[in-house]
């Protein structure tokens, strides 16, 4: 896979191999493809939109992660003490 491309998006290198991360990148861009070719004249408020719902979500699954590593220090600093 091309270096530039997966900069900064290897959070589990060991985990997920190369192959699988390039056909999940390949999905992802098919499939924003078949929503273009649906939809082919969207509004720009529409994509306005859809973008700050991705960040939305984005921000809640980040406040997900947060949340859970406070319960793990807090269950580390128990044990600690």
């Amino acid at each position: 896979m091309d270096q530039e491309r997966t900069r900064g998006r290897r959070p589990f290198p060991r985990i997920v191999s190369d192959e699988a991360l390039e056909h999940a990148w390949n999905a992802r861009e098919e499939f924003r493809k078949s929503v273009a070719s649906l939809l082919p004249s969207l509004p720009p408020e529409f994509t306005k939109h859809r973008q700050a719902a991705r960040k939305e979500m984005l921000l809640a699954v980040r406040s997900l992660i947060d949340s859970a590593i406070e319960r793990v220090e807090k269950n580390e600093a128990k044990r600690v003490e």
